[in-house]
């Protein structure tokens, strides 16, 4: 799966800094990307009634998450050119260790083997754009402590952060494709 990794570009950091809004300027400019699990998810969930959401059973919702991001890792494989990520499989090890469960040890195994660009781009808390909706449930409090969460989780799986600026979309979306 590491032929790949180059290309695969991943955008993560917490709920309402941007990274959707980004991710859609991008998918306008032609590029290629995947959509977030967690949003995907809940939207699923709710409408059978399902109980894998992240206020009903945390466990079962980061289980959800992660075969999407899987599904969504090997579904970008058949793509050329760059695929930009809206979050990766790290990222549902950052929740889990956010909500305080135990990480199980076959997630350990999907971040080795779902490996990403090194350098992942991250949007930091942003209060000036942040804001809820029937997905984004969380505080701003919340959305800084997820970013917290997903920093430490990122760098100990051996990625390199860099910050996206708190700018215009437009002028996000020129930063992150110079760097990229």
């Amino acid at each position: 799966m590491n032929n790949n990794i180059e290309r695969f570009i991943v955008l993560t950091g917490g709920p309402g800094s941007g990274k959707s809004t980004l991710l859609d300027r991008l998918e306008q400019a032609g590029y290629v990307r995947s959509d977030e699990a967690g949003r995907g998810i809940i939207q699923h969930q709710v409408a059978i009634g399902g109980h894998a959401l992240p206020w009903c059973d945390p466990a079962a919702f980061a289980e959800q998450m992660l075969a999407w991001d899987m599904r969504s890792y090997q579904l970008a494989q058949n793509k050329s050119g760059p695929v930009f990520f809206d979050r990766g499989v790290p990222d549902v090890v950052g929740y889990l260790q956010l909500v305080g469960l135990p990480v199980p040890a076959h997630m350990e195994s999907a971040v080795e083997i779902f490996r990403y660009n090194p350098r992942v781009f991250i949007t930091p808390p942003w209060p000036e754009i942040f804001c809820q909706d029937n997905e984004r449930m969380q505080s701003y409090a919340e959305a800084v402590r997820t970013y917290e969460s997903l920093v430490k989780t990122y760098l100990k799986y051996g990625y390199e952060l860099i910050e996206l600026p708190r700018l215009p979309v437009d002028e996000r979306a020129q930063f992150l494709l110079s760097e990229v």
